[in-house]
Order: C-alpha cells, then sequence, then structure tokens
C-alpha cells in the first residue's frame, strides 16, 4: 500500500501552508453536494450567530495544527446540543453534502480538517458538564469539554481525569475518544476503551443513539461505544461522553534521570517496575537530541546533563512517606548498579511541572526546525529505538534531525524527522520505509494518534485485509452515502 502523491506541486521549496491537501496528494474529489445559498439560510434558520462563512474567519479551521494539511470549506457550523447536530446531519444527509467533524483541531495526522470543501462541524459550543457523581468519580459532560478545563473541575471534587496530553489546553475530549488519545497516564489507568462507561452519538442520516450510560458493568448485547472510540469521526459524531476518573493521588513524585545506552533505559523500567509495582503513573523517555532542540528553541535548561538518554518516572499513591520510600529504593539499587548516571527528584508541583515540561514540550521545540515529518509507533520494547538508529543511518544529511522519545511503558515510539521544508524526495524516503520496518517487529503503526488522512493508505501494514474489508462494512452500514469525514482512516473501498 502506499499513498500516490502529486507532482505537480509542493516540492522541495514547497510550503504546507499554501498548498491544499487535494493538491498535493492525488485525491479526487467524491461526488458529494456542492454547498448553495439555500444550504447556508438553513443553518442560519436553525442556529442563528453560530454559522461561520468568511473567508478569513473559517481560515484557521481548514488548517491543521502541525500546518500539514489543509482544506477549502467554506462554512464552520457551531451546534450546541445533540439535537442540533442531529437535525445538521439529516438535512446533510438528504442533500449528500459531506462533512468533517472538529474538536480542539489538535491531531497529527490530518484527521481534523476537510481535504475538500467539507462542511465542518464544531464542537467548540458543545461544552456543558452534565453531571460529576463524587462517590463513583463517573463524569459526563459535552464533547467540547476542553480536557484541561474538565482536569480542573474534577480535581476540585478530589478526582482526576485518567488521560492527559500536551494538547490538554486546546484538545476536546469527544476528539480524544474518536481517536482513542493515549497520553501519559495510559500506563497507570490503561486507554479510554476502558475508562470510557458511555457515549451519545449522532449516525450519518441524523439519528442520535443515547448510549450516554454510567455503569462500570454492562454486559447487555454488543458494546456499541466501541465502534465509536477511535474510528475518527467517520462512523458517528460523538456529542457526549460519560467517562470514569481515578481518585487524585494524595502523593506524586518525579524523577528525572540520565541513562548512558537504551539497554540501560529498558533495564531501568524492569527495575522501576519491579521496584514501584502499583505506584508507577509514567515511564517516559527522550533521547539527547529531543533535550538540545528543547534548550535550544525554547530556553528550558535540563538539571540532568550529559547523557544520551534521559527518563521521567512518575509515581501517583496515597501516602508520600511509602512512595517516598521506594522511589529512594528504586534510585539507591539505579545508581549503584550503573542503570543511572544522574537523577534528580521532584515533590513539590512547580518543580515536577517544570520537569514534566522538558518532556511534553519537545513537540513544541520540534516545530521550531521547520517541517516535521512525524510517526507514531507501536513496537516491542527490545526494538523500540533500533527505529531511529536504522533512520538516522538512512537519512543520513538529507534531514536535519532524527529524534525518538515517547512512552516507553507502553512501547509507544515518537519518531519525528525533521528537514528545513517540505520534500518530496525525503518522504519517499521515509515512506513506506517507517511502516515496513515497523510491519516486519509486528508493531502499529499508528499507537495512539489514529490514521487520520496521511496515514490510511498504509493500515495493512498492521491490520490483516480481512479485518480492513469488514471495517469496510461497518462504514456502509453506517454511512452508506460516505459523508462522515470522508478520505479519512480507511482506504478507499475497491
Amino acid at each position: 500500500p502506499g499513498v500516490s502523491r502529486s507532482r505537480g506541486c509542493g516540492g522541495a521549496r514547497g510550503s504546507p501552508e499554501v498548498v491544499p491537501t487535494c493538491e498535493r496528494y492525488a485525491v479526487r474529489r467524491l461526488p458529494f453536494g456542492r454547498l448553495a445559498d439555500g444550504d447556508v439560510a438553513f443553518f442560519e434558520r436553525l442556529m442563528p450567530g453560530r454559522v461561520i462563512t468568511g473567508q478569513e474567519e473559517v481560515k484557521p479551521f481548514n488548517v491543521d495544527w502541525l500546518k500539514s494539511v489543509r482544506g477549502c470549506s467554506q462554512l464552520v457550523l457551531k451546534p450546541q446540543t445533540t439535537a442540533e447536530v442531529s437535525q445538521v446531519l439529516r438535512y446533510c444527509h438528504e442533500r449528500n453534502l459531506a462533512v468533517n467533524p472538529q474538536g480542539g483541531n489538535t491531531g497529527l495526522v490530518g484527521g481534523s480538517v476537510p481535504v475538500f470543501d467539507e462542511i465542518i462541524l464544531s464542537t467548540a459550543l458543545m461544552n456543558q458538564i452534565i453531571s460529576f457523581d463524587k462517590v463513583s468519580g463517573i463524569l459526563v459532560c459535552q464533547a467540547g469539554c476542553v480536557l484541561e478545563r474538565l482536569s480542573e473541575y474534577v480535581e476540585e471534587q478530589g478526582f482526576i481525569m485518567p488521560l492527559d496530553l500536551g494538547a490538554k489546553g486546546s484538545c476536546h475530549i469527544g476528539g480524544n475518544v474518536a481517536t482513542n488519545a493515549g497520553g501519559l497516564r495510559l500506563l497507570r489507568y490503561g486507554s479510554l476503551r476502558g475508562t470510557v462507561l458511555g457515549l451519545q452519538v449522532v449516525l450519518a442520516d441524523g439519528s442520535a443513539l443515547d448510549c450516554l450510560t454510567s455503569l462500570r458493568k454492562d454486559n447487555t448485547g454488543y458494546d456499541l461505544k466501541q465502534l465509536f472510540i477511535g474510528s475518527e469521526g467517520t462512523l458517528g459524531v460523538i456529542t457526549a461522553v460519560s467517562i470514569l476518573c481515578p481518585q487524585k493521588p494524595k502523593a506524586v513524585n518525579v524523577a528525572f534521570l540520565g541513562c548512558q545506552s537504551f539497554a540501560k533505559v529498558l533495564e531501568t523500567f524492569t527495575t522501576c517496575r519491579a521496584m514501584l509495582g502499583e505506584i508507577l503513573s509514567a515511564y517516559e523517555f527522550m533521547d539527547e537530541k529531543c533535550m538540545e532542540l528543547v534548550e535550544r528553541y525554547l530556553k528550558l535548561s535540563s538539571p540532568v546533563t550529559d547523557s544520551p538518554f534521559y527518563v521521567l518516572i512518575e509515581t501517583s499513591g496515597s501516602n508520600s512517606t511509602h512512595d517516598e520510600e521506594k522511589l529512594n529504593n528504586f534510585l539507591e539499587k539505579a545508581m549503584a548498579s550503573g542503570l543511572v548516571t544522574d537523577g534528580t527528584v521532584a515533590t513539590d508541583y512547580k518543580k515536577i511541572k517544570v520537569l514534566w515540561s522538558l518532556r511534553e514540550r519537545i513537540t513544541e521545540a520540534l516545530t521550531h526546525e521547520g517541517y516535521v515529518y512525524k510517526y507514531d509507533i507501536s513496537l516491542p520494547l527490545g526494538k523500540l529505538y533500533d527505529l531511529v538508529t536504522d533512520m538516522r543511518a538512512r537519512l543520513g544529511h538529507t534531514a536535519k534531525n532524527v529524534v525518538g522519545y515517547g512512552h516507553l511503558g507502553d512501547g509507544n515510539l515518537h519518531l519525528n524527522i525533521t528537514a528545513e521544508s517540505y520534500s518530496h524526495s525525503l518522504l519517499d524516503a521515509i515512506e513506506p520505509f517507517v511502516y515496513e520496518w515497523t510491519a516486519r517487529c509486528s508493531g502499529s503503526i499508528s499507537a495512539e494518534h489514529g490514521l487520520g488522512f496521511k496515514k490510511k493508505q498504509f493500515i495493512e501494514y498492521s491490520k490483516p485485509h480481512e479485518a480492513v474489508v469488514l471495517m469496510q462494512r461497518f462504514k456502509a452500514m453506517l454511512d452508506p452515502k460516505g459523508i462522515l469525514n470522508p478520505y479519512k482512516t480507511l482506504p478507499s473501498a475497491h
């Protein structure tokens, strides 16, 4: 499999900000309806003051966060209720108008912006908290709630959100669920497939599916919510979420350590997991190139220096004395056995935040390098960093930097390759090599970011053909006209 790329635009000096996605990639517009004045008038009657048509006002909704893909939508709708989403989709279904659901638009694979002129359905105004149960820790809210706002709200009640992301200040919980976002807490609390208890979803024809249960155990029939978690808005529009929040830990500690080799990083993880057990909540790693970029572009300074690899370990528990003793015992063993050469520990909130920023802001630092080719991959732990080493050898001086970091505790590598500007030849050197390499190791080409537009043609490197066909049948059943987030997630059915 492979994406057919247009050779007629972009090129070595091509700017991703000025070349529409449909031109850079050889994609044909499907035979959807075209927006007419009567359509806009209908939406303005339905939601007065919440219909955006001005070219400049629509522009930010058409470009993704990385400024790597751009659509040509002329209309943004901002519903406030499930009923309004239902009316919008019923109308679009009848008129055969394609729709692009959009949350905080923080996705990294081109799934959140149009490819052509799809109507953008923004959940930005669907931001109400519906209920929170202080006994069970179950939160029910609309899909447009910003993750950071939800975190602040539940923390005031003594709980935390089960996921934490670098984009928490702008990503929406509906988008998190639609992409099955992973993030920094997955090692401890698992994926959204386990913590999401119920969903309210509007299907392509406008019918609303209310499975917004707040039960932890419900074995009545098929678990329909799982179809929509990770479906990237291609099967239905998530309008509300019921999610289980863990108790806020009373004691949080962070250790930032330096390791001399990736083998030592892995050995440290094994020791760490054995000695910290139930209080281990994060195990992140980054290479020295990442640290160089964070220091150079963001002016952050690391308390640990001159290490080929850095590890961030977080513990979360209910007893600070107990947790600190366990962490100190682990650190003593790690230092004495030579696994770790240097390190620092933070127990107060400000210092913890400073240490986390060294890891969380790598993505931001990379954007200062020019154009970034981003890959989000799951691999067996022993092979995790070999891909970075092999890619450096393969690309040589054609790339500015090849860096690796990520959620080592989950086997999730973020491979990032930087260049002055977008280049067809560099992309051809990376893809499909990166996917072939991952497939040979029985890895996943998308660990937590989804497939979106950029990766959909490569799905068969991670899923058998029969599984892809079955996915296409689900899509055809739930969205027979194909109007929901077209050109994304699944390769075109032949």
